[in-house]
């Protein structure tokens, strides 16, 4: 059995990006790798998560390396979206990729595969798969609500920003309390930090 690790970066209240769907009120964007020096967060990002950089990103910095923890991306449209508006359609072309929505075509990209159907019962088939690497979705608030019953891990970049409003973690989830531990946390001089919780046993 494969884990679903949902890797998103959020507010110190909690929101991944503003009412807009924009995030790049965080401090030095997102830290993926393609606006420059990395920082010593995104060098952190680049070296314990390298196949989490967009493959642009990757190609940007001369990055070759074996996956470490994921073969295999999830993305909702809205996240999606930000590629295709930039004109690639396989943004994580070094992963298996998985797109959830009922308005794309698809036949998008050889390397993307749009799921048009539940996606709670695609990623339960996904996470079935033999392998020693894990899915991973990133930063769709909308679908990290829908897939919340099947998410093994949480891995948060906390940002010293105060947002003040705009999209909770798992936009549209039901009320239902899951208890996730702390598993390992990095803090950076500044101010934000990686930290990493799996759902506690029997906390389904």
């Amino acid at each position: 059995m494969r884990n679903l690790t949902y890797f998103v970066a959020v507010s110190l209240d909690g929101f991944v990006c503003a009412p807009d769907g924009s995030f790049d009120f965080f401090p030095g964007g997102d830290d993926d790798g393609s606006g420059g020096e990395l920082g010593e967060n995104g060098e952190f990002h680049a070296r314990e998560y390298p196949e989490l950089l967009p493959t642009v990103a990757r190609n940007h910095l001369g990055l070759d390396v074996p996956h470490q923890h994921f073969d295999t991306m999830i993305q909702g449209r809205g996240s999606y979206q930000i590629a295709l508006d930039q004109g690639v359609t396989s943004p994580y072309g070094h992963m298996r990729e998985y797109v959830f929505s009922r308005t794309l075509p698809a036949d998008l990209d050889p390397n993307v595969t749009v799921v048009a159907t539940d996606p709670l019962q695609a990623v339960r088939e996904l996470k079935e798969e033999d392998g020693g690497l894990g899915i991973c979705t990133v930063g769709g608030p909308s679908i990290a609500g829908l897939l919340l019953p099947e998410i093994d891990e949480l891995v948060i970049k906390r940002y010293p920003v105060v947002a003040g409003a705009g999209k909770s973690f798992f936009e549209g989830a039901a009320f239902d309390p899951a208890v996730f531990e702390r598993v390992e946390s990095t803090a950076f001089d500044n101010g934000a930090d990686y930290t990493r919780f799996r759902r506690r046993l029997g906390a389904r």
